[in-house]
């Protein structure tokens, strides 16, 4: 095993035997010490029992950080537990083992995740004392870390049917993916921002001509107007805290509590109610049109098997977004929470230059400062913080280790496995996958992820600190999303990304929204510069630079 040096001049060593792979997808920027202290073992254990559960011919994925940069290597499956694994797999498909876990998710662990969320979230963690609020630390870290896991385990419940749909229309049709995945909308539409909560908030305030006026006020500060909205008697005042409770301390974008909450940026959260409540104008879904288009591109043979396949993706195609949005990324936010008030209180004593910067401490130096004033200096804590934002994936090598190898040839697996394999396999390409198209001057090329041609201005965001500047209608230009991004969707009339597939989160809410969207470009955040005009074509996958 050889490192490598990259153009910043950071050494990047393998972390282990084997071949790992950067993954900029879901981490386009280094990590803070506590993710990367916190996320490596709960991902290990929550790829494992997925691996487990459908018999897959992996151990499961582990996550290693080097300089702060997340690789992911995949481990084999114990060659004593190879049979037990056949066989399971064997029964995935007979069985349909995917609804097994949705409805677990759907009767005990998403209840129970939001339940718990909400007990953590009903805390004041300003008003503990040191030593308390040192173990509220620790409890919101272990709550986190809980979720972590859990996120991953669902995995292959999210995936699993809608690569086995796209394998066999491969094989039946001449459709490409990207036609495909367009006859999933409308099956996650916690993927447009969509819930009970925000369709009470916009009845109620259009109901309400005194919150309606308060909504409308643009000659106020944006914190103000929700403070005030939300103390408003009656219904309107009712349904707005109720919807803030529910998303004011998720993640806007990303995982690491390094990224802002939607209640830290009032501004933006006001725009996104805004225009729910003005009712943005969706695109019409034309999905059962299309939906009958494929059915009939398909042999008629095959035309029962399609329709079963298609209603199975299209069953568990919510968890894609779900099992993030009702775990850690809600936990995510509320650990973040409790350290900015820890943040806030060592400020104020002097000991760290900026609340924020906090986030860049594991959970020991954290209890440490708040209750012993012992730990890394200011200074220490500042250059950290300083550090992550001064870079990004493509500052740090693709692969580290061995050369990356081929699995193995399914065509001399049991036909069980071979067919998870196809379908895993299928569906993970088209999560991390960026497109290999060449470029021209003013012409990118990537995947078209959602229908639709839209012109306007490029909105270069660097990460959620810079969703502010964002106006409606702008195109957003961004490494990655994830799926708590979904809140901020009415801002925008389309997306552009470097990385992700056309089963990303960026790609999936884009396709959910009915708003153009071309993903993987691979270099879009370099090439088009913030406040140019493009034109992005979602049904060819291509980016124009207008000028």
């Amino acid at each position: 095993m050889s490192g490598s040096e990259s153009t910043t001049g950071l050494r990047f060593e393998p972390p282990g035997p084997g071949s790992w792979a950067l993954d900029p997808v879901h981490f386009p920027r280094p990590v803070t010490r506590y993710w990367a202290e916190t996320h490596p073992d709960p991902f290990r254990r929550g790829t494992n029992h997925m691996a487990r559960f459908y018999g897959m011919l992996m151990d499961g994925l582990q996550t290693e950080y080097v300089n702060g940069f997340a690789y992911n290597t995949v481990r084999p499956a114990p060659e004593d537990d190879i049979p037990n694994r056949f066989q399971r797999a064997e029964e995935v498909f007979e069985k349909k083992l995917w609804r097994e876990q949705l409805r677990e998710w759907d009767e005990t662990c998403k209840p129970d995740s939001i339940a718990a969320h909400r007990a953590i979230q009903s805390i004041d963690p300003d008003a503990l004392s040191d030593e308390d609020l040192s173990a509220y630390l620790t409890r919101c870290r272990d709550h986190h870390a809980a979720m972590i896991f859990q996120h991953m385990r669902f995995t292959a419940g999210a995936v699993v049917p809608t690569g086995d749909f796209l394998a066999h229309l491969g094989d039946w049709t001449d459709l490409q993916p990207s036609e495909l995945l367009g006859l999933m909308r409308g099956a996650a539409p916690v993927s447009a921002g969509a819930s009970t909560q925000l369709e009470r908030l916009i009845y109620a305030i259009e109901k309400d001509p005194a919150a309606l006026e308060l909504l409308q006020s643009v000659d106020k500060d944006p914190g103000q107007v929700l403070n005030e909205l939300r103390s408003i008697d009656g219904e309107a005042g009712s349904a707005l805290s109720d919807y803030l409770d529910l998303v004011g301390y998720r993640l806007l974008d990303g995982f690491d509590i390094s990224e802002p909450t939607a209640l830290e940026m009032p501004d933006v959260l006001l725009r996104a109610i805004r225009i729910a409540v003005e009712g943005k104008s969706l695109e019409v879904s034309d999905v059962e049109d299309r939906i009958a288009d494929v059915r009939g591109t398909v042999p008629e043979q095959h035309r029962d098997e399609f329709d079963e396949l298609l209603g199975e993706a299209r069953l568990t195609y919510r968890l894609r977004d779900e099992r993030g949005v009702y775990s850690d990324i809600w936990a995510s936010g509320l650990m973040r929470r409790a350290v900015l008030a820890a943040g806030r209180r060592l400020q104020g004593r002097g000991l760290i230059h900026d609340a924020a910067h906090l986030v860049d401490a594991d959970v020991d130096e954290m209890s440490s400062l708040l209750t012993k004033s012992v730990g890394p200096s200011g200074d220490e804590l500042a250059s950290r913080a300083h550090y992550r934002a001064d870079h990004n994936a493509k500052d740090a090598p693709a692969g580290l280790g061995d050369p990356a190898t081929p699995p193995p040839d399914p065509s001399g697996l049991p036909p069980g496995v071979a067919r998870l394999m196809r379908a895993t396999g299928i569906a993970l390409g088209a999560l991390f996958g960026s497109s290999e198209e060449q470029h021209e001057d003013d012409l990118l090329r990537g995947f078209a992820a959602s229908r639709g041609v839209y012109e306007g201005p490029a909105r270069r965001i660097s990460g959620p600190s810079e969703f502010g500047r964002i106006v409606k209608g702008d195109v957003l230009v961004t490494e990655a999303t994830t799926e708590a991004f979904n809140i901020l969707l009415p801002l925008l009339g389309a997306i552009v990304t470097d990385n992700g597939g056309l089963l990303s989160h960026s790609a999936i809410v884009a396709r959910e929204y009915g708003i153009p969207g071309v993903v993987g470009t691979r270099s879009a955040t370099l090439r088009i510069a913030d406040g140019t005009r493009v034109r992005v074509n979602g049904d060819a996958g291509e980016v124009t630079v207008l000028g």
